[in-house]
């Protein structure tokens, strides 16, 4: 079965940390770019980091930067994101995301395989 299945979610305090990974199995993780979006209430689905599949290219968006890490190990079929200084405009759904190329890129429509999200909260 091919799957991305995100974990590490959870609810935090302003000014907390959490790590996010993302197992992929049944399909093959280390030749592609992957990434990680995130979805507020009523808001649309927006990009916050992207690797490339050996992890020397990596994107952020501006309102990550500095505080949000993306990386991967191939080798353990798994994505993480590593969220430092959580801010409560943070809290979202968030998804990892597999593209069926080497570009690293931002649009979500650009993205293949999805999964299914997991749940970040950060109090005030």
């Amino acid at each position: 079965q091919v799957q991305l299945v995100e974990s590490g979610g959870g609810l935090v305090q302003f000014g907390g940390s959490l790590r996010l990974s993302c197992t992929a199995s049944g399909l093959t993780f280390s030749r592609y770019a992957m990434g990680w979006f995130r979805q507020a209430p009523g808001k649309e689905r927006e990009f916050v980091a992207a690797i490339s599949w050996t992890g020397s290219n990596t994107r952020y968006t501006d309102s990550v930067k500095g505080r949000f890490t993306i990386s991967r190990d191939n080798a353990k079929n798994t994505m993480y994101l590593q969220m430092n200084s959580l801010k409560p405009e943070d809290t979202a759904v968030y998804y990892c995301a597999q593209r069926a190329s080497v570009i690293v890129t931002m649009g979500p429509e650009e993205y293949d395989l999805w999964g299914q999200g997991t749940q970040v909260t950060v109090s005030s």
